[in-house]
C-alpha cells in the first residue's frame, strides 16, 4: 500500500520531532526538582532566569527536529546516514547533561558532557550542512546556546563546589 509522498514526509517529520522531544523528556525527568537546586546556587549576574530555559529549549528542540527531518528527506545524498547518526548520539549526550547536573549533581562530569555535546553539535552541524544547508543553519542557535551552557556549567560548578561535587 502506497501511503503517498506527502503523508510519508509528514510522518517523517512527526517521527523526527518525536525522537527529539523524547530526548527532551528524558532530560526533563531529571530536572523535575531543578528549580529548587537552581534557586540555591550561587549564580553570576548574567545567568538567565530559570523561566527562560523551558521556552528556549523548546524552540531549540523544534529546530533540531526539523533539521533532522530535512536531512532525512535527502535520501540519495552521501553522508546522510553519518549526519543522522551524529544527531542521535548528540541527543543522548544532551539528555545526559541534565541527569549529571541536576539529578546527580556532578558538576565536573556535567561540564565535560557539555563540552562533548558542543563538539558533537559542531560535527552534526557540519554533516547536516553538507547534506542540506538549511539543516545546518537550523542547528546554529542550538550550538550558540550550548556554547553559552558550557560557560554557565563551568561557572556554576566552580562557584558551588559543595552542591555540585
Amino acid at each position: 500500500m502506497d501511503i503517498g509522498p506527502k503523508f510519508r514526509q509528514a510522518l517523517g517529520l512527526a517521527a523526527w520531532l518525536a525522537l527529539t522531544f523524547l530526548a527532551a523528556g528524558v532530560g526533563a525527568i531529571a530536572s523535575a526538582d531543578a528549580g529548587a537546586l537552581y534557586a540555591q546556587l550561587q549564580r553570576p549576574a548574567w545567568t538567565p532566569p530559570a523561566a527562560a530555559f523551558g521556552p528556549v529549549w523548546s524552540l531549540l528542540y523544534l529546530l533540531m527536529g526539523v533539521a533532522a527531518w530535512l536531512v532525512w528527506r535527502e535520501q540519495a545524498v552521501a553522508g546522510r546516514r553519518l549526519a543522522l547518526g551524529l544527531f542521535i548520539v548528540q541527543l543522548a549526550v544532551n539528555a545526559l547533561w541534565t541527569w549529571l547536573f541536576f539529578a546527580w549533581r556532578l558538576g565536573a562530569l556535567a561540564f565535560a558532557d557539555a563540552l562533548l555535546l558542543a563538539a558533537l553539535i559542531v560535527a552534526t552541524t557540519l554533516a547536516f550542512w553538507r547534506v542540506r544547508r538549511l539543516a545546518g543553519v537550523l542547528l546554529l542557535p542550538y550550538l550558540a546556546w550550548v556554547g553559552f551552557a558550557c560557560v554557565l556549567t563551568w561557572t556554576l560548578w566552580r562557584g558551588n563546589p559543595a552542591m555540585l561535587g
